[in-house]
């Protein structure tokens, strides 16, 4: 299996389970007696409900935003590499660190829940779970971190010095 193979492979992987993080609960909280789930989205809408926005903003920007950029990224630096580009090599080289740097940070989400979830657990008046969606995100995350370190990043510069325009 190529070291492109594998890309494509984790990066599948990770769009399969981006899916169903996004339309399962990714949080239930019971407070007294009254269980709510949220969806990443959801979460967002009720923050904002809450006047939170910042918190609100991180959220959306951390769990939608920056993982469909990786994913676009990646595809991206995968196809270029049999394909005429729009960005020079030393631009996709900059792009792949990029991917590879936020990869370390794609897992706030998951570790905001799995505190929420251990810190808040006064039985009589507060619960708060993690959804299967927190496990989704969590393996959507590995999957496209392992997409990423599949790339070899000398695959640009070779496609670079292939290409004869």
């Amino acid at each position: 299996m190529t070291s492109l193979q594998r890309v494509w492979a984790w990066w599948a992987a990770g769009l399969i389970m981006y899916v169903p993080a996004n339309v399962y609960p990714m949080l239930r909280t019971a407070t007294l007696g009254h269980e709510t789930q949220n969806t990443i989205v959801g979460g967002v809408m009720e923050l904002i409900a809450h006047h939170a926005y910042g918190v609100a903003l991180i959220v959306f920007v951390a769990s939608v935003i920056i993982p469909v950029g990786k994913f676009i990224a990646i595809a991206f630096l995968a196809l270029s590499i049999n394909r005429a580009s729009i960005l020079s090599a030393h631009a996709r080289l900059r792009l792949y660190e990029v991917v590879e740097f936020i990869g370390r940070w794609s897992m706030l989400d998951v570790f905001v829940v799995a505190i929420l979830s251990a810190l808040v657990q006064f039985q009589f008046v507060a619960n708060v779970h993690p959804g299967i969606a927190a496990v989704s995100f969590a393996l959507s995350v590995a999957f496209t971190m392992l997409s990423a370190q599949s790339f070899d990043p000398r695959l640009i510069w070779d496609a670079d010095e292939a290409d004869p325009s």
